[in-house]
């Protein structure tokens, strides 16, 4: 008899038993069982900490200086002919593979496809143009911790009557402050009683922020930093949202300082699964979801568990085992070959906003994305030098066992909304979010849309982060 077999024939004896009960002692059953049930919660939220150590930390070359400069000096993306030709000297040297046949994008970028890229790439994408489009949101730069943090800052339109409320925006891996310039004008242009100041950093090690020149710099160590960036910005409070790497910094945001951070909204929710009751829900909610939680669209989502959750994880994670392990390693050949840098960021493009793109031709890129885009948001990496960095970030989290870090055994207290895309890597449904974030004013099951939300699905996303602020301001956010 498996272990699901056994889950279920301990389910039909317990409802045999209960049938067995009069009415009296079925309702003082269920008295005695919430009565433990709430002093079981109520002792376990008295003895669970609230908020987790901000710390401190230096990541700039060399020893700590008495004083650092706090000054905000504005920043502009710049390119050379030099650039150019030295990029397009390395794109005319490289050498293809054939695919295997009927390979699709099962194998990791196909090079039939990569062709076309990269002569559109070579012939067509025009970088000092796309410079311009990077250019049309103001940048900064201010050193933090040792190191120059990057960040755009865009001010809202206010109409009268209106709210301005800060908002700062995270991207993740392979990603860039770049993901949020399509969404950036529905947010600070709004019908809503709302409107938002954006701040969009570039992570420490991606893009234009400096890397650290240390080791251990992790998800903590990132929230710190653009708490105080906002702190120098002027902004006691505000609103954060994030996903992939972006989720994670912005939750220990929430957990750090909850007094700062007015209401947070993620569009990766990550959830333990490894207590008892979870499992119990896994293997119960296919069958009886209603008595775990769960919702149709979970079922949906959730099941078949060990091909969605298992194998395509599996299928999908190789990349974060070498991260993790030696980033500088594969990074090496990654930073010299623009071409190898652009399948192994594209690849991600592809598969994670639908997995169902590993069985087409193109991968599906072009049907959420235009190549311009693609193609910047790879620049960003190729120009900065800065895949290497952003790949040891994943070594930095992942050194010891992330499930037992401070974060991850603490809860959420600020108001949360969740933005749940289909098309994301890993479901949570509300049921267990509940148990990691405890005042979610907001679960919102995302009609399409993958894990590149705010870029692949910008006007779903600006929505669902509107409707989540409005919630919060008109009921109060403490």
């Amino acid at each position: 008899m498996g272990f699901e077999d056994s889950i279920m024939q301990t389910i039909e004896y317990v409802k045999e038993t209960l049938g067995n009960l009069d009415r009296s002692k079925l309702q003082l059953l269920a008295l005695s069982s919430a009565g433990v049930g709430a002093v079981l919660c109520y002792l376990a939220w008295k003895q669970s900490p609230k908020t987790i150590p901000i710390g401190d930390g230096w990541w700039g070359a060399g020893e700590k200086p008495l004083t650092e400069d706090e000054t905000i000096h504005k920043f502009v993306v710049k390119t050379s002919v030099e650039e150019i030709e030295d990029l397009n000297r390395r794109i005319d040297q490289t050498r293809f593979t054939e695919p295997l046949e009927d390979s699709r994008f099962n194998y990791g970028f196909n090079s039939n496809y990569l062709r076309r890229v990269v002569s559109y790439w070579r012939h067509q994408f025009d970088w000092e143009k796309q410079v311009k489009v990077i250019n049309q949101y103001p940048h900064f730069k201010t050193k933090i911790e040792g190191i120059d943090v990057h960040f755009v800052h865009v001010r809202p339109v206010q109409k009268a009557g209106q709210t301005v409320l800060p908002l700062l925006m995270v991207h993740g891996w392979p990603g860039s402050f770049y993901e949020f310039y399509k969404i950036i004008p529905l947010l600070t242009k709004t019908d809503s009683d709302v409107v938002f100041e954006i701040i969009c950093p570039s992570i420490p090690g991606y893009g234009y922020s400096e890397a650290p020149h240390k080791k251990g710099f992790n998800t903590l160590e990132a929230a710190r930093i653009f708490h105080k960036l906002m702190e120098r910005l002027g902004f006691p409070e505000f609103y954060v949202q994030g996903g992939d790497w972006g989720a994670f910094i912005t939750s220990n945001m929430a957990q750090m300082k909850p007094e700062c951070v007015r209401g947070l909204h993620l569009n990766m929710v990550i959830a333990r699964t490894d207590s008892l009751g979870q499992l119990l829900s896994l293997v119960i909610g296919r069958y009886l979801p209603f008595l775990v939680g769960f919702t149709k669209e979970d079922v949906r989502r959730l099941y078949p568990y060990m091909e969605k959750n298992i194998f395509d994880i599996l299928r999908e994670t190789g990349y974060l085992h070498i991260q993790a392990t030696k980033p500088d390693t594969a990074g090496c050949g990654l930073n010299d070959s623009p071409v190898g840098l652009a399948a192994y960021i594209l690849e991600k493009f592809s598969s994670w906003t639908d997995l169902g793109n590993r069985d087409l031709e193109d991968g599906g890129l072009e049907r959420k994305f235009s190549l311009d885009d693609l193609l910047t948001n790879v620049m960003i990496y190729w120009t900065t030098c800065s895949i290497i960095p952003s790949m040891r970030f994943y070594k930095e989290n992942l050194k010891k066992d992330f499930k037992t870090r401070v974060d991850r055994v603490t809860s959420m207290y600020v108001p949360t909304g969740l933005a749940a895309f289909p098309d994301e890597l890993l479901h949570c449904p509300r049921a267990w979010a509940g148990a990691r974030f405890t005042d979610v004013r907001s679960f919102t099951y995302m009609p399409r849309g993958g894990h590149f939300a705010a870029f692949e699905e910008p006007q779903l996303m600006a929505e669902d982060i509107i409707q989540f602020v409005e919630k919060v301001e008109s009921k109060g956010s403490k």
